[in-house]
């Protein structure tokens, strides 16, 4: 008898929906965490000629992550496209002219402006791994003077202050709103009610591009 009457509870406890809706896939949520693991793990051994080949490993990891989400972000399903990204970019000017004709703070969108913020904010550290990765191969292989080993420091640290307004914004955000705005990169859900954005988590893919990471650094030390 009792385990019969446990079956209803089973049944409607499997039966209840994940809460919150999809709308980050496990590849991107993979390629975030990796992309923020391997430019803290190069910045930490930047210095050490000890972990100097793991710097190394780790910056060609750090580049190849960028050409993954970028050519995800151009072939891969619709919810992961950057061309969104771009949009909003397009869009920073026009907000710029609202906010120089507002009449007031109040008449001005501060929620688009912090949109256009972190959007601005992910293409800026896009663009900045190409001079970072590029000036860090150059130094690594001696092709130039001491001087570009300044140059490869800059960028790191710039990248870093980039990164730190970045996560500063939407921790801001976050709190500003009462809405976790990290969450959606950990879990891939976002509260409310509505059909998921993402309709195929693609897990595969995101195994696939862990074992290649670590595969790519084991192989990189050994």
């Amino acid at each position: 008898m009792q385990s019969t009457s446990t079956l209803p509870c089973a049944a409607e406890s499997a039966s209840i929906p994940p809460a919150g809706r999809r709308v980050v896939d496990a590849p991107t949520r993979a390629f975030h965490w990796l992309f923020a693991a391997s430019f803290l793990g190069a910045f930490v051994t930047a210095d050490s000629e000890r972990w100097r080949q793991v710097h190394v490993a780790l910056g060609y990891l750090f580049a190849a992550l960028l050409a993954f989400r970028l050519l995800y972000g151009l072939a891969g399903p619709r919810y992961a496209r950057l061309a969104p990204t771009w949009r909003k970019l397009a869009g920073v000017p026009a907000w710029l002219r609202s906010v120089r004709q507002a009449r007031s703070l109040a008449e001005v969108d501060w929620r688009y402006g912090e949109n256009l913020l972190i959007a601005l904010m992910v293409a800026v550290m896009f663009a900045a791994v190409v001079p970072l990765a590029l000036s860090g191969y150059v130094v690594y292989e001696e092709w130039a003077g001491d001087w570009l080993e300044e140059v490869h420091e800059f960028f790191g640290n710039a990248f870093l202050a980039i990164a730190g307004v970045h996560v500063a914004a939407i921790v801001g955000s976050s709190v500003l709103h009462r809405r976790n705005r990290v969450s959606p990169m950990i879990t891939g859900r976002a509260n409310g009610r509505g059909p998921d954005l993402v309709r195929h988590n693609r897990i595969w893919l995101a195994v696939l591009l862990w074992i290649g990471a670590i595969g790519f650094v084991a192989w990189q030390l050994l």
